[in-house]
């Protein structure tokens, strides 16, 4: 016998989403609906919350086959707009990754280790409809002679291509300050010396992990917003680890569970896929990302009211932790209220901060999902897994 008041199934959503009778709202919305009405009679009314994220997600890529030539080429290295691609798979399919960047960057000529462009920027270019040179090379073999390919191509005419990201979305992470008496430049930002600013990378109360913080509704074949298209979580995310610290709300404070997600490259805008480059830390793609969480039962409905005052993260020293390996230390910890707030409390003064993700997108995404499903657009995927409720090295 169920322990909720309340007890919905996915199918009986969808079929609502069908007829236009879902009630969905964002995960703003959500929480002052459960502050007046409580949990039983919010997940009574609503039916699907929507959630978003917007920001740098390095673990992010991109599968295409370019189709075969004449005669054909098997490539064994593959180049678009000059940035490696890997060609290990098959005959024409290659993988391009986000972080990569390109051969003989100009930035990087006149300042080593600095680049301008790389694979998230050659995404970018691909759903913006823009031409990418493809070149190849092949050792050449009786059934694919060809040594040498070079033209130019666009993402109507490639066979197929498709996002696969190995790992996006994370729930919660770092705030990251600099305790050292010299600027550092990291994936997490400019950090100034001697804690001179701190800088954060969430959604906060609209990330999507953060509003189903056990996984109770999300899994394997959960449909979701990725890149401006329809997508899916395919598996649990590299580094995903939910065995951490938990808030009494059962929210991680610090970096836990994580999404491997796939979607179709043509579906999607180069407004929610967009190349970026940090400096002194190289190239990556900044993502959109949003998922459904449907309220199945008062429980859901209270942990996807989570507000940005009752969810905390680990303040860490990127000058020590990072270059020198092994477990991090936290140096306190902080809400993301105060981290929205624009300034902190550390060290006896006050610390200015800065977002990596974009709040105003991530409440973009969760109005555009919103509104597919009201509009019948977007039904709810059935997971056939949930995503594990501990470590993978436990499992």
């Amino acid at each position: 016998m169920s322990p909720y008041k309340v007890n919905k199934t996915i199918a009986e959503i969808n079929e609502k989403i069908r007829r236009g009778k879902a009630v969905v709202v964002t995960a703003e919305e959500i929480i002052g609906i459960v502050e007046e009405k409580g949990p039983v009679k919010a997940a009574l009314e609503v039916d699907v919350v929507t959630t978003g994220t917007f920001g740098p997600m390095c673990s992010s890529g991109a599968f295409m086959n370019f189709g075969h030539t004449q005669p054909r080429i098997k490539a064994a290295r593959a180049w678009l707009n000059n940035v490696p691609a890997y060609a290990g798979v098959a005959a024409v399919d290659i993988y391009i990754g986000v972080t990569e960047p390109a051969e003989d960057d100009p930035l990087n000529k006149v300042y080593p280790g600095e680049f301008k462009y790389g694979g998230g920027h050659v995404i970018q270019d691909l759903v913006a409809g823009q031409p990418v040179l493809l070149r190849a090379e092949a050792y050449g073999t009786d059934c694919y002679p060809r040594k040498k390919l070079e033209k130019e191509i666009t993402l109507k005419i490639v066979q197929e291509a498709f996002i696969f990201n190995p790992r996006n979305a994370y729930q919660n992470y770092n705030c990251a300050v600099n305790l050292s008496d010299r600027t550092i430049y990291t994936y997490m930002g400019v950090l100034r010396p001697e804690a001179g600013n701190a800088n954060y990378c969430s959604a906060g109360q609209l990330s999507p992990l953060m509003n189903d913080p056990l996984y109770k509704t999300i899994g394997i074949g959960t449909r979701i917003f990725l890149g401006g298209g329809q997508g899916f979580i395919v598996w649990r995310g590299t580094q995903h680890n939910p065995h951490v610290k938990r808030g009494s709300n059962q929210v991680p404070r610090g970096g836990a569970g994580t999404l491997s997600v796939l979607g179709d490259m043509k579906q999607m805008s180069p407004e929610w896929l967009v190349g970026a480059s940090f400096q002194g830390y190289g190239c990556t793609m900044i993502v959109g990302l949003g998922v459904p969480i449907p309220l199945l039962n008062e429980e859901i409905a209270q942990f996807a009211a989570v507000k940005d005052e009752d969810i905390y993260t680990q303040i860490i020293d990127y000058s020590r932790d990072y270059p020198e390996g092994g477990p991090t230390q936290s140096l306190g910890e902080v809400n993301y209220k105060q981290l929205k707030s624009g300034k902190i409390k550390f060290n006896g003064k006050e610390v200015p901060t800065s977002p990596l993700s974009s709040y105003s997108k991530a409440r973009k995404i969760a109005e555009i999902l919103k509104e597919w499903i009201q509009k019948g657009e977007f039904l709810l995927g059935e997971p056939q897994q949930m995503l594990p409720s501990v470590s993978p090295t436990k499992i």
